[in-house]
Order: C-alpha cells, then sequence, then structure tokens
C-alpha cells in the first residue's frame, strides 16, 4: 500500500442534499457522510444547519467552507432581526448566503440549498451552487449524489404534494443517491419546516429501502461471515 500521500492535493467530497416544497412548507433532507476522498471522516455528520428559527441550510461541498457561511450568515440575520424587530424572511437569508458566496467565489467550494417558511411567501427553496448564483425552485439538488436524480425528481415531483408525501419522496430520493454514489451514505436526516414550526426527523442507513444490488445492512462482519460457509482449510 502506498503510504506517501500528498496533503496538499484536492480531495474529492461528496454528499447528497435535496429540498422539495409541499402544499404548506418545505422539507430539506440529506444524507449523513463526510468523505475525504477515499477516507469516510464522519459518518453521522448533520449537514442540515440552522440559520435563524424559520430558515434552514443544506450543505454540499468543503464542510469547512459550508459551515463558516453558515456562521457569518447567522450572526447577520440575528443584527437583522433586532435591527428590524421581526424575523428574517427566506429571500433575505438566501441573498445574504448567495452575497458571500458570490464575493468569495474563488475560494470557496460550496453548494448550498437553503429553505424556510415566513408569513409573506409561505415556503420557499432556494438552490446556490457554485460560484453563488441564486435560484428560486419548487425543489432543489445538490452534492455529488445529485447526478443520479434528475430523472428520478422530473418523473416524481408534483405541484400539491402533501407534508406525508413530500417526506416519502426525499427519504426516497436520498436512499437512491446512497446506493449508487459512494460518497454519500450513512443515515438520512429531514428537517420539515412550516406554519406550525419546524420537525427533525432522522432514518437509521437498516431502515432505509434496499435499491438495485444492495446488501442488506448487518450488524457485525461476523454477521456476514457467518452467513457463508467456511471454506476448506488448506493442505500443506
Amino acid at each position: 500500500m502506498d503510504q506517501n500521500f500528498d496533503l496538499s492535493a484536492p480531495h474529492s467530497m461528496g454528499t447528497t442534499i435535496v429540498g422539495v416544497t409541499y402544499n404548506g412548507g418545505v422539507i430539506l433532507g440529506a444524507d449523513s457522510r463526510t468523505s475525504t476522498g477515499v477516507y469516510v471522516a464522519n459518518r453521522a455528520s448533520d449537514k442540515i444547519t440552522q440559520l435563524t428559527d424559520n430558515v434552514y441550510v443544506c450543505r454540499s461541498g468543503s464542510a469547512a467552507d459550508t459551515q463558516i457561511i453558515s456562521d457569518y450568515v447567522r450572526y447577520f440575520l440575528h443584527q437583522h432581526t433586532i435591527q428590524l424587530g421581526r424575523p428574517a424572511t427566506v429571500k433575505v437569508a438566501a441573498n445574504l448566503v448567495r452575497l458571500l458566496s458570490y464575493n468569495n467565489k474563488n475560494m470557496l467550494q460550496a453548494g448550498l440549498i437553503v429553505g424556510g417558511w415566513d408569513k409573506y411567501e409561505g415556503g420557499q427553496i432556494f438552490g446556490i451552487p457554485l460560484g453563488g448564483t441564486i435560484i428560486q425552485q419548487p425543489f432543489a439538488i445538490g452534492g455529488s449524489g445529485s447526478s443520479y436524480l434528475y430523472g428520478f425528481f422530473d418523473q416524481a415531483w408534483k405541484e400539491g404534494m402533501t407534508k406525508e408525501e413530500a417526506e416519502q419522496l426525499v427519504v426516497k430520493a436520498v436512499s437512491l443517491a446512497i446506493a449508487r454514489d459512494g460518497a454519500s451514505g450513512g443515515v438520512v436526516r429531514t428537517v420539515t419546516i412550516n406554519s406550525e414550526g419546524v420537525t427533525r426527523n432522522f432514518y437509521p442507513g437498516d431502515t432505509l429501502p434496499i435499491w438495485h444490488e444492495e446488501l442488506e445492512a448487518k450488524n457485525s462482519l461476523l454477521d456476514i461471515l457467518n452467513a457463508s460457509p467456511s471454506p476448506e482449510p488448506m493442505n500443506i
């Protein structure tokens, strides 16, 4: 095995993030694998970060870059709320994320989805990909796993979904990406935001649907070894 790693070389950083609007709010979803090349640095990370009481952001790209953007935006929105005396809207939060991403686009590797609910425009999703463009969409997908989801969303997404339908769609989409994308994995986390507040849900990896030729989850390597007959000992 080659131990001469070039620590300055760029690493591939993968993830799957999803944001969907439904009739009454939005649902954000993400996997939990943080990877550094082929090394899984964290298998249970939380990629859905709170910006305000009613706005959250899904993070993909460099964990450090997206965390510092989230921290700055959370601070600015707190100041904004104090000055105006009312909560910031989803559009204001998304444009602050866009401003930081665009003004520092040569130094950041960050693809973000901002989602939330406010009393003026209801549930909204904004996609902010690499480079700092901002696009309001009924649904948005991002990260390395999104490559496998475009056709699925074209077929599966529909207007006026109920909260339950949207939740099922998000979990199904992230589990599909986990099946195909080696840089996505772990558990699925979702955040539902509507007029009633925020609800977080957690779906362990062994409860997700199995797709294609995936193997069923096992509790231990011993389960796999015991399931198959032991090889015959070698004659020496």
